[in-house]
């Protein structure tokens, strides 16, 4: 388990290393902070916490979803194409290789295939907690626990990692007493959201007492909560099925897919419910979040969830965590570990 600064910069150095080698929407209650919300122009400025898991050696967790289109719903006189949302079982190391990617990751060796390869592959996001200390929008609704979720674009996750390699940071950015903001920057590149002038704050600073006191009430998210339910081996083989079916262009069949997973609003022949196949948020103060697949998007730019170099291939309690101390030894660990740990062959 990595604690410390030191440490999660060791992981991200290995990472790094092995790559080189290797060359949405609403949420109900408001538990995730929508940033792609702002407007063009304004920034929001957060505060990252860490994960209650203490398994977990980073303060994110990664979201891995393969989106499958289909030519409409089977069965539906002129229905339109559809998205249904998978998860990507890299999300589970110990499940083994994604079949899914398993078959698409030799596309990319052929050109006239490369654009069908990217249609395919896995699309990241990152999974962070934090105060929202200075907020551009008006909100409708607001949780009452403060600790909000953010979820993270690759594009900003980018500049939140090669931060914590800069060997003049000295301690944690989620350090209780000596931490960093981290300011979100929205503007707009080529029709896009662009977001890469987001910067960590060059002065470290305390949380505050209403903070703490916020920790202590409501405790921290286990993150790992907050992804998708690991899929069983009859759900992976559905997985495949319909991914054959997208690729080979035919409809959306219900009869046989919707127990498992389901497009945005879809609707049986004999009425049924308009449920998705979803991630499902909790939080202490509101009812239950759905994350509908298809339906929530992150504003980005094109590409910049896929990583053409990337062969790595239910309800969140918060768990109170008992206020954490600073200390600059466990930062220096980081650190250390980060910047001296030995290249993988």
């Amino acid at each position: 388990m990595a604690t410390t600064l030191a440490q999660i910069r060791a992981k991200l150095q290995q990472q790094e290393s092995k790559s080189n080698q290797s060359n949405t929407g609403s949420y109900g209650d408001g538990a995730v902070y929508p940033h792609w919300n702002m407007e063009e122009g304004t920034s929001v400025r957060m505060r990252l916490l860490p994960d209650a898991d203490p398994t977990n050696s980073y303060f994110w967790v990664e979201k891995a979803m393969i989106k499958l289109e289909f030519n409409g719903i089977k069965g539906q006189v002129d229905s339109k194409k559809v998205l249904v949302q998978v998860p990507c079982i890299e999300m589970w190391p110990d499940m083994g290789p994604c079949p899914i990617l398993s078959e698409v990751r030799p596309w990319f060796k052929d050109p006239s295939l490369e654009s069908l390869g990217r249609k395919y592959w896995k699309k990241k996001s990152y999974i962070f907690q934090g105060f929202v200390r200075e907020n551009p929008m008006k909100e409708d609704k607001t949780p009452e626990n403060p600790i909000r979720r953010f979820i993270i674009s690759p594009q900003i996750f980018n500049l939140v990692r090669s931060a914590l390699m800069d060997p003049e940071l000295e301690n944690l950015p989620t350090d209780y007493e000596n931490g960093l903001d981290f300011i979100v920057n929205k503007t707009a590149k080529g029709g896009y959201a662009d977001y890469t002038t987001s910067k960590w704050a060059r002065k470290e600073n305390a949380l505050t007492a209403e903070e703490m006191e916020a920790i202590e009430k409501y405790g921290l998210f286990n993150l790992s909560e907050s992804l998708p339910k690991r899929p069983t081996k009859e759900e992976l083989d559905v997985m495949v099925e319909m991914f054959h079916a997208s690729v080979n262009g035919e409809s959306y069949d219900g009869e046989k897919w919707s127990k498992y997973f389901k497009p945005s609003g879809y609707q049986s022949a004999e009425g049924g419910n308009t449920n998705t196949a979803t991630d499902t948020v909790k939080t202490t103060s509101a009812p239950a979040v759905q994350v509908t697949a298809g339906k929530v998007v992150v504003n980005s730019s094109k590409d910049e969830d896929f990583d053409a170099d990337d062969d790595d291939g239910s309800a969140a309690q918060p768990v109170v965590t008992p206020a954490a101390k600073s200390t600059g030894s466990r930062a220096e660990d980081i650190l250390a570990m980060i910047r001296n740990r030995p290249k993988t062959a």
